[in-house]
């Protein structure tokens, strides 16, 4: 079993979540929602494929900063959607967070989380 934040091992992740890990997964999400979000921008899709499962990847480019500062926003990303998503996320939906420069890994956790809740509102609606 994978963990959310991608290592092997420990103990596995809610039963809910999924880690999209393939680039069609992520193309797939280009053809659904965008949602500008603070400090990040989320991409939302329903699968519409019966699967219940929630899934969710995670995207820094190279303008986000260097490999040290990429790492930290998206460990950042990963634990809001593990803290936020199987609450807020919509079983079968796949959701992407990519990072954003001076805003994902410098923002407030408390604000991230609440950027993720909107942002999901907003792609719900």
């Amino acid at each position: 079993m994978t963990q959310i934040d991608g290592t092997p091992g420990g103990t596995a992740p809610p039963a809910s979540l999924r880690v999209l890990r393939v680039r069609p997964q992520f193309l797939a999400l280009n053809r659904g929602r965008r949602v500008p979000a603070g400090s990040f921008l989320l991409q939302a899709r329903n699968r519409g494929d019966g699967d219940p499962a929630i899934g969710v990847g995670f995207t820094c480019s190279k303008k986000v900063g260097n490999a040290v500062a990429r790492n930290r926003a998206k460990r950042r990303l990963r634990e809001a959607a593990r803290l936020v998503l199987p609450a807020a996320g919509r079983p079968g939906w796949d959701y992407a967070l990519i990072g954003r420069r001076d805003a994902t890994a410098d923002r407030p956790f408390a604000e991230l989380l609440d950027d993720l809740r909107r942002a999901l509102a907003k792609a719900h609606a």
